[in-house]
Formats: structure tokens, sequence, C-alpha cells
């Protein structure tokens, strides 16, 4: 069966989710919103910087609701809920990395109650948060007994994130820490990574504390230090941690965190990646422990990840192999403790068709 899409946003993710969709076997790109003026009613290919495929993008959301479609792949910087509702009511199934991984009972319940009326289903994913913070954790956590503490936690160079508005205007990289503190992206980035928390404390059987803790630290540059967003000078800030931890009577036990540096040297503190370099963690301390850690999620270098980020494009595919089950599955708001395992798809010369198959 080929399922029809429609991807919303052609950012990092959205380019990444059309290049995903087009090269699927079991999906068909059928719509394509935008949200800049300068991209309303160019070829979709032409977008991602590819030949005409003979599909134009939009800014009209009636018309785009008005496309027959199975599912949307919704990936605009921040997520609208009245928007998705709409996706929904429209009969559409919606995918995304934005969010709804394990939303409070309200906010499940509220739409759950729009996916039942509709006949479709919701579901969040991504990478992180949307799957090395909770799918892998749970995933890795069977493999041991006797759980005390869950981390799982992203070192990457921020230089190779190809959206130099966002690093600038809103994490606020390259001002002075007291700015940097009031930058929305703590509560912003927590509403997601709190989730994730929350979803493995859950399923694991810890009892939280009610409050999260949430720690934001920031390491200054101490001479010159090249960006996408231009020179950050001595005294600026040039590199961000963020924590999010569940607590039982003041301990944690399940920690999200990122830490995103404009490169690791000429720092103050002087942080570095480690010997590890740019990667990801996932560990279970328990009887045994673990740590698995996740690498090639990061680009070989700056250049390289300005024209294509394997982080984001992980992001974009774990999004769209999803589609297929989303689709399948009950109406409601599906997390990934009601959904089956995911798997991507074969490249198209290797790929066996179900006619190959019968």
């Amino acid at each position: 069966m080929t399922y029809r899409v429609i991807q919303w946003a052609t950012g990092g993710v959205g380019r990444a989710a059309i290049q995903g969709v087009l090269a699927h076997p079991d999906l068909e790109l059928v719509g394509c919103w935008v949200h800049s003026e300068d991209k309303d009613g160019r070829d979709v290919g032409t977008l991602i910087g590819r030949d005409p495929i003979g599909l134009v993008a939009t800014r009209d959301v009636d018309a785009i609701l008005a496309t027959e479609a199975d599912c949307v792949v919704y990936s605009p910087i921040f997520a609208d809920p009245s928007v998705v509702t709409r996706i929904l009511e429209s009969g559409k199934n919606v995918v995304t990395p934005l969010g709804w991984f394990y939303p409070p009972a309200e906010d499940r319940a509220t739409f759950d109650d729009v996916c039942r009326r509709a006949g479709v289903t919701l579901h969040g994913t991504g990478i992180h948060p949307g799957g090395i913070t909770e799918r892998f954790p749970l995933m890795i956590s069977a493999l041991s007994g006797s759980i005390t503490r869950v981390r799982a936690e992203e070192f990457s160079d921020i230089r190779t994130y190809g959206a130099p508005d966002v690093i600038r205007d809103w994490m606020l990289f390259g001002k002075t820490p007291e700015e940097a503190r009031t930058s929305i992206m703590a509560a912003a980035l927590g509403a997601g990574f709190g989730q994730s928390v929350r979803m493995v404390a859950h399923e694991l059987g810890f009892d939280l504390d009610p409050e999260l803790r949430t720690t934001h630290d920031m390491a200054v540059a101490t001479r010159p230090i090249d960006s996408p967003i231009g020179p950050i000078e001595p005294g600026l800030v040039a590199a961000q941690r963020f924590r999010w931890e569940g607590l039982v009577d003041g301990e944690p036990v399940v920690t999200a965190a990122v830490n995103w540096f404009m490169g690791d040297e000429h720092l103050d503190p002087g942080w570095t990646f480690g010997p590890g370099g740019e990667r990801f963690e996932v560990e279970i301390s328990g009887d045994p422990d673990c740590l698995t850690t996740f690498h090639k999620l990061h680009p070989i270098s700056i250049e390289a990840g300005l024209e294509r980020n394997p982080g984001i494009v992980a992001t974009a595919m774990h999004c769209v192999n999803a589609v297929p089950y989303v689709c399948a599955a009950e109406p409601g708001l599906r997390t990934y403790l009601e959904m089956p395992l995911v798997a991507g798809r074969a490249a198209s010369h290797l790929h066996r068709t179900q006619q190959d198959a019968s």
C-alpha cells in the first residue's frame, strides 16, 4: 500500500523528510506547505536542490488541508497545537518531531479526543528528544535489572546546525551570559525533554518527585571563535549545557542533557567533547551497567554539516519511517509505548517489492 504524504515546512528537517519520502517505496509526496513567501509556488524539487518533481509548494493552509493525503510530517521551527488540531480534524494522521512524545494527561486526553473523532493518529518522534532520549533507553534497559539511573546525552558542535537565526535569536549564542540566561530554550526544549524523562521513569517504575530539575550552564569565548553567525567575541556565550533531571527524593534517576558548543577550544570554563568527540550516549546504571554510544550522526566537518547534517537527516527519517506504522495504528495519540517497532526500508535498488515477494 502506498501512503500519500504532505510535508509541512521545509527547513532542515523538512528538506530531509522530503528526500526521505521520495526515496521510500511505500510513500508518495502529494503536498508541501511552506512558511516564507519566496518559497510559495516553487517546485518542491528545486526547494531541496534537485530537478523539479512537478509538485508545487504552497502557503495556503486551506488548500493544503483540502489535499487528499494519509499523513502529514509536521516540522516547522516551533509547533502550533491549533494547526496540528486542524490537520488532524481534516482527517490526516500526523507525525512530528516537535513534541507529543509523552504529553501530560490533560493534553493527551484533548488530542486523543480529536484523533478519535477524526479517525486518525498523532505520533511524536525524532532523535533527541524523540528517540535517543526515550526509545533507545527503554530498549537498552531490557538488558539490565535493578536499575538506579538512566542518562541520555548529546554532545554536538552547534556550528554545524544550519539555522543561524535560531542559533543567534533563540538560543542566544554570541550574547552576554546575562542575555543568554533569558533564552526561552530551557523552557521550550524542556517541554519535549521533560516528556522523555517522564516516559522513561513511568515505564521503568520510578516514583518521581513532582518537579523535574532544570539546569542551564554556559561557557564564554576566551578569544574570537568563527561561527555561522559571525565571530563570537571574548566574553560572549560560545557553549551551553542544558540538563533535565527526574528526581527521587532529590536524587537524579532519569537525565536528558544536551551539550552544544561552538567547537571545544577557547572556552571558559574549558569544556571539551572529550576523547569520544561528538556523539550521543545512552547509559543505564543497573545490573549490569550499560553504555551505548552513537557515532556518525554528526557531520565530518562544519561545511559538511551546513550542507547536510546527519543528525537532522536522522530526525527526519525517524518521522518518515514511522508514517506507514502511524497510518496503520488505531486512532488516538500514540507514543512509543503503544506503537510497534518502526524500521527503515532498503535502498531502492535493493528493495524487494510485494510483487517480487509473491
